[in-house]
């Protein structure tokens, strides 16, 4: 495997024998960022040059069951699946790099991870981004015939059974191709090398391990997630939604208010891209965190605003 971008060294870290896979650079306050479906953290490789130029180092991490980290095995609840494990990995892998505290970034899969986090450890967790997603329990309270054609891959990749994993192995690159091309992201969003490194991690392993994540969704995060709105917590760190405006969440939902139903503290903005942002706008994307981050930054002793 190669870097995601320039400047980057290989690093891993493992938790209860389950290998997480990441790759770290530059200097200053650490940030960690979590890919999507059906990526690697090398979905990141335009946004992390603009955040290490911008003063961070920066850990692009690939979760349990995707890229080059371990793929378990899954259970009958889909636990090892389950946000609250795959949160837990990466707080460890950033323990082990030495940061206590540290923003996170997650797309996609890796923002539901992200935001488990952020409920789970917010005594590691300094603030959040989510890009391109509303709650998972919000999505499946909503689930309308625009969500059931446009996200039916939910419901496909959660079918209790091992149907899902047969049919996509039959053909595994024309299912992968299609996730992109399916959300008008494909083509020039999505450079080429980008794409043969999707292609080479998704293996039988990443397919069965991605199929027990969207499992895991349905099930297991939908209990926890439950069981937090019952006790009334929320996100308690300052938190970024982030989408695009062509995406399917940015044309269904009011992402802004609904996540101010989850978390206290919230900015919203809106770029000009569909769901694949950090590649289809890492200007706009590294912008938008830098910008937020300086917002929510408390000042040093005797240092002005």
């Amino acid at each position: 495997m190669s870097a995601p971008a320039p400047g980057l060294r290989r690093v891993e870290a493992s938790r209860d024998g389950v290998r997480i896979n990441a790759f770290v650079g530059g200097e200053g306050p650490p940030v960690l960022l979590l890919h999507g479906y059906p990526q690697t953290s090398t979905m990141w490789h335009r946004v992390a040059p603009e955040l290490v130029a911008a003063g961070h180092t920066v850990v692009l991490a690939d979760l349990r069951g995707y890229g080059d980290s371990d793929k378990p095995g899954d259970t009958a609840g889909h636990e090892p699946y389950g946000k609250r494990v795959m949160a837990a990995d990466q707080v460890s892998l950033m323990e082990s790099l030495g940061f206590a505290r540290f923003a996170v970034v997650g797309h996609d899969r890796g923002a539901r991870v992200a935001h488990r986090m952020a409920l789970d450890a917010p005594e590691r967790v300094l603030s959040v981004a989510v890009l391109d997603v509303v709650p998972t329990l919000h999505m499946f309270e909503n689930v309308d015939r625009t969500m059931a054609s446009d996200y039916f891959h939910w419901f496909f990749l959660s079918l209790p059974s091992d149907l899902p994993e047969r049919l996509i192995l039959a053909d595994p690159l024309t299912w992968l191709r299609s996730r992109f091309a399916g959300r008008h992201a494909g083509g020039s969003a999505i450079d080429a090398a980008a794409m043969a490194e999707y292609e080479r991690c998704f293996d039988a392993g990443t397919v069965r391990a991605s199929c027990a994540d969207y499992r895991a969704a349905a099930g297991i995060d939908l209990v926890h997630d439950r069981l937090d709105r019952e006790q009334g917590r929320r996100v308690e760190v300052p938190l970024l939604a982030l989408w695009g405006a062509r995406s399917y969440v940015g044309r269904n939902f009011d992402v802004a208010r609904v996540w101010r139903t989850y978390a206290r503290q919230v900015d919203a903005v809106s770029v000009h891209a569909d769901h694949y942002l950090a590649e289809e706008a890492p200007d706009a994307v590294a912008h938008a965190l830098t910008s937020f981050w300086q917002h929510i930054r408390t000042p040093e002793p005797g240092e002005s605003r």
